[in-house]
């Protein structure tokens, strides 16, 4: 009985260790703001050591990222994201993921003026987080080996939203942005995100970072194409590309036939199309222009991506 015991133990200490081993945990959790309503963290991950960290004699850029959830929900740690942290690190990327407020927790209401009015302030309150984000990379990266300079923001739904806001506040040096005058990030990677202006269609002053962009044609969450009311303008992937094709920007576009939001949780999928950017585009400064329909009918479609905004909200 005794040996038996001591064999199931031995096994129970053999599956936890195996178990941990699986989880991938970040080197580092810290603080990076505090608000009225919450303290805001960050989780840094380190490159995987024996991994490739430079191309060239040229660091690779830390990817520093904003989870998604129609600024209702979401987590900057989730399993999915994880296992697309790791792929990034296996590669020799830093990994940054942050928290932000999530300015439409709670909101109920329909499309209309004030349900755009809810929807500016919640990208706003995010922009400010990913910013003091920023800033607080550009005071500390350094004491934990990033380069701030060297930063390329991603995000997945209102995350994509968010990185994709920031960039254009930065392009055109808005008051919204607090970061040094001729800072800019190194490149944006969006999954499933837009642009949100209340002044018409985008138009930036300065040209923006190299941009990547994941999007489904038939997404019912975020438009892919454009949605109008007055002045106020809200473009997916096919109204930007149209812009950034017509303005000779840097940018690759990636447009997934048939489907929809689930393209914002298609990371790890995709990471040999985002590797090929980070690669080419970013670190070697190429303008590598890629804008092309893909069909693969194999990407997984959860549950959730079937809903419309408006389900989000009611």
């Amino acid at each position: 009985m005794k040996r038996i015991a001591f064999t199931l133990m031995a096994l129970a200490v053999a599956f936890a260790a195996a178990a941990q081993e699986r989880v991938f945990m970040p080197a580092g959790m810290f603080k990076y703001a505090e608000r009225d309503t919450c303290s805001l963290w960050l989780d840094i991950y380190n490159p995987t050591p024996g991994s490739v960290t430079s191309i060239g004699g040229k660091e690779k850029p830390t990817v520093l990222f904003v989870f998604g959830g129609g600024f209702v929900g979401g987590e900057r740690d989730n399993g999915y994201q994880r296992a697309w942290y790791k792929l990034l690190c296996d590669e020799g990327y830093h990994v940054v993921a942050i928290d932000y407020r999530l300015g439409l927790k709670g909101f109920h209401g329909r499309f209309n003026m004030e349900f755009l009015h809810a929807v500016q302030n919640a990208i706003d309150m995010a922009v400010d987080d990913l910013f003091s984000a920023t800033l607080w990379l550009i005071e500390h990266g350094e004491e934990h080996g990033i380069d701030a300079n060297n930063l390329v923001v991603s995000g997945s739904s209102a995350g994509a939203i968010t990185a994709l806001q920031a960039e254009y506040e930065i392009a055109n040096r808005t008051n919204r942005c607090p970061l040094p005058p001729t800072y800019n990030y190194a490149g944006v990677m969006s999954f499933s995100g837009a642009l949100y202006s209340y002044q018409g269609g985008p138009y930036y002053k300065t040209e923006p970072c190299p941009t990547l962009l994941f999007h489904g044609t038939e997404d019912r969450i975020v438009t892919y194409k454009k949605m109008k009311l007055g002045r106020r303008y809200f473009g997916g992937l096919d109204s930007l590309a149209k812009q950034y094709k017509k303005k000779g920007y840097n940018y690759n576009a990636y447009r997934f036939a048939g489907h929809g939001h689930e393209i914002a949780s298609a990371m790890t999928r995709l990471i040999h199309e985002e590797l090929r950017f980070l690669e080419t585009n970013v670190m070697r400064g190429k303008k590598r222009i890629v804008d092309t329909l893909v069909d693969d009918p194999d990407i997984e479609i959860p549950d959730w991506a079937s809903i419309d905004f408006k389900a989000l909200y009611k």
